[in-house]
């Protein structure tokens, strides 16, 4: 009579570690899951920064292939497609992000900076159109300004560049963005001024201050201004003032400088030599 007793015993016990086993191996699966999400993100965050773009594009195709409903994948993807320079690309990619349902308003700004480097100004403008208004960040407004800047709409362009300036402790970039704009515009001083600003805020700048020696130039202003430059940006601010006094017909002048140019850089600068040379040999045709 005791041995169904004790197969009913052993048979409870072994369901019972069976059960322990079970619920043991979900705790480790749950935990090797949680490892492997951290080692992805590490992994994800590595190849949006440091990994070759198209290795990071390669990665997050086949990652968020495999995981469709994750949307930081698809970011990857679409970041990645930027870094690549592939902006066609990156705008499809950020299009399928923001159809997702925890897409935010800066996914929609990122799909507005692919579309204008694809050079798709409508579509840019369509993207920031979708951004509700409360939504401010220095990205959107320097968008805004350059969407407006390609619309030749000078007035709301000027009220997103002072804006953007207003929302960044690193102005120096939207500022040399407005006064190309002002240099478009055929308003050189105060492009002139908005490139002075710029250097002033970051010297290491050199399109600024490229920018700054073609709005003095536009004014036959052919003296370089007081900066800081290395003998290169030297020759090469020259040959730049060079080609502006040329275009303006200061043909002498231009000459001078871009012998200035050639003198200045300890290796010889070929590209004023190259200018130079065409440019005497036009005269004596």
């Amino acid at each position: 009579m005791r041995h169904p007793i004790l197969v009913t015993l052993f048979l409870t016990g072994a369901f019972g570690l069976a059960g322990c086993q079970n619920s043991g191996d979900n705790d480790v699966n749950r935990a090797l899951d949680a490892v492997n999400v951290v080692d992805e993100n590490n992994l994800g965050d590595i190849m949006l920064t440091v990994a070759d773009p198209n290795e990071a594009v390669v990665y997050f195709t086949r990652t968020s292939a495999e995981q469709p409903g994750r949307i930081d994948l698809q970011r990857g993807l679409a970041q990645s497609l930027v870094r690549a320079q592939r902006p066609v690309e990156a705008a499809s990619a950020w299009r399928e992000v923001i159809k997702h349902p925890e897409a935010t308003n800066e996914d929609r700004v990122e799909l507005a900076d692919a579309l204008i480097r694809a050079g798709d100004w409508d579509g840019a403008k369509a993207a920031l159109n979708s951004v509700p208004p409360t939504y401010e960040t220095f990205k959107r407004y320097r968008l805004e300004a350059m969407v407006a800047d390609a619309s030749k709409d000078w007035k709301r362009a000027d009220s997103f560049y002072e804006i953007a300036m207003g929302l960044t402790t690193r102005p120096a970039g939207v500022m040399n963005n407005w006064g190309f704009s002002k240099l478009t515009r055929g308003s050189y001083a105060e492009a002139e001024r908005l490139f002075t600003d710029a250097i002033r805020q970051d010297n290491a700048l050199f399109t600024a201050k490229n920018n700054l020696v073609m709005a003095r130039a536009a004014q036959r202003n052919y003296s370089l201004p007081v900066m800081p430059m290395t003998q290169l940006e030297r020759a090469q601010l020259l040959h730049t003032l060079g080609l502006s006094a040329v275009k303006q017909g200061d043909i002498e002048t231009g000459k001078g400088l871009l012998r200035d140019a050639v003198d200045t850089h300890p290796q010889h600068f070929d590209e004023a030599v190259r200018s130079l040379a065409a440019l005497e040999n036009n005269v004596r045709g």
